[in-house]
Formats: C-alpha cells, sequence, structure tokens
C-alpha cells in the first residue's frame, strides 16, 4: 500500500488561499458596519435598532473568529516552518492533523458567514 505525502508547500498554498478569504471577509464587515451606522440614522423603531443590534453583535462575533482563524494560521504556519527545516517539505501526521481542524473551521465558519450575508441582505432589502 502506498502511503500519501502531503507537502508543506501544498498545505502553504492553502494558507494562503485562506488568508485572502480571511481579508475579503475583514473588508466585508468594515462594509456591512458602515451600512449598519448609515441603517441607525434612519430609523427610531424600536424592532428596526434591536435588529441593528443584532447584526451589529453577529458581525463583531465574526470579526472574533476571523481574528481566531487568522492566529492559529499564523501559528501553524510556523511551525511547518520550522519544521521544513528539519524534515523537508513533508509533513508528519500531528501537523497534518492541525492543518485538517483549520480546515474544517474555515469551511463551517464559511457556511455561518455565507447565512449570515443572505440573512443580512434581506435585512437590507427591507429596510434600506
Amino acid at each position: 500500500m502506498k502511503t500519501a505525502v502531503i507537502y508543506n508547500s501544498d498545505l502553504h498554498f492553502e494558507h494562503k488561499q485562506w488568508e485572502s478569504e480571511l481579508a475579503f471577509w475583514k473588508d466585508e464587515l468594515k462594509s456591512f458596519n458602515n451600512r449598519l451606522g448609515e441603517l441607525v440614522t434612519r430609523w427610531t423603531d424600536k424592532d428596526v435598532l434591536a435588529q441593528l443590534e443584532h447584526y451589529q453583535n453577529e458581525f463583531i462575533l465574526h470579526g472574533n473568529v476571523i481574528e481566531d482563524l487568522q492566529e492559529a494560521m499564523e501559528k501553524h504556519e510556523m511551525n511547518i516552518s520550522e519544521h521544513s527545516n528539519k524534515l523537508g517539505d513533508t509533513m508528519d501526521v500531528p501537523m497534518f492533523s492541525t492543518h485538517k481542524e483549520i480546515r474544517e473551521k474555515m469551511e463551517t465558519q464559511r457556511q455561518i458567514y455565507a447565512d449570515l450575508k443572505k440573512e443580512f441582505f434581506r435585512f437590507l432589502s427591507k429596510y434600506m
């Protein structure tokens, strides 16, 4: 049976993709928060303001998740780099497990964020 080899360069490439995606999310959150700011000045209805606060809280939470993911990737990237210096371009099992955990978190957050955006856009179309 042939064993699959996992290369650090492949994991690094995936990290770069994730970093771009997270940076995009951060930029989007800035524009979403700007949109909330506009709506706060237009509405005095308590229900609408409560929904605005809900989205503000969701965006803060998502921003925190982005920071956590960025920190985890940075730490993992440093481990990959140190590992590469010792053993070349292949990955050991524990390090790949860490990478898979980050991948799963990214996939989960991608879905959560997509759902949040859909919900927010529906809200905007109703109140803008």
